[in-house]
């Protein structure tokens, strides 16, 4: 979590429901608050010239999404937009900052936050160069599993479908299936009913 919902709430944050495909906010809109998942999940995504989603991350209860763009004159570069049912915190932005004003700690929770989330880019951006499929996939769940304590193999299950991963590394749905299936037989992961186990 980023930050402790009870403070969100104290310092007046509002209680914002969502339903699948509805948009928390789009793409050139003008950041005005700070978003905080309390339940659900949210997808960052973009689409292309020809309609086709590029999914830029997947977002969980306890996570905040567009936060880094708070800090700067910009409008958002992407659009949020619920998966699931989701229960979301909005608070102002200009509360926000006085929230990290008055308490340092706070501040460097939020940067540790945002280093994180720079680490992602980095990493995505370094697989998506490759034009090998099984390199794109291989780093996005080497990334979801770094997480975990139990780095044994088969030990993590991919939270994502195969749709998602393909959006997350900007492969098509067709080339995912075939790769993950190229991949279970190479023993790198193992599919149990449906499931990918990394």
């Amino acid at each position: 979590m980023v930050i402790d919902e009870n403070i969100l709430i104290s310092a007046g944050a509002e209680t914002r429901h969502y339903t699948p495909s509805e948009m928390i906010f789009r793409e050139g809109d003008t950041p005005n608050y700070y978003y905080q998942i309390i339940q659900g999940e949210i997808k960052l995504n973009n689409y292309n010239e020809e309609g086709k989603e590029f999914i830029q991350n997947i977002l969980s209860d306890g996570e905040s999404c567009g936060e880094s763009i708070l800090f700067i004159k910009k409008p958002y570069p992407m659009n949020a937009e619920a998966i699931t049912e989701s229960i979301v915190l909005r608070l102002h932005k200009s509360i926000f900052f006085n929230l990290l004003n008055q308490n340092p700690g706070l501040f460097l929770e939020v940067s540790s936050f945002l280093s994180e989330r720079l680490y992602y880019k980095f990493i995505m951006m370094q697989n998506l160069s490759s034009q090998n499929p099984s390199i794109r996939l291989t780093g996005l769940m080497d990334y979801l599993k770094s997480f975990q304590k139990d780095a044994r193999p088969y030990s993590f299950l991919i939270p994502l479908t195969r749709q998602q991963m393909a959006s997350l590394t900007g492969l098509c749905v067709e080339t995912a299936i075939r790769t993950i299936k190229h991949m279970e037989r190479d023993k790198i992961l193992r599919i149990e009913n449906r499931k990918i186990l990394y």
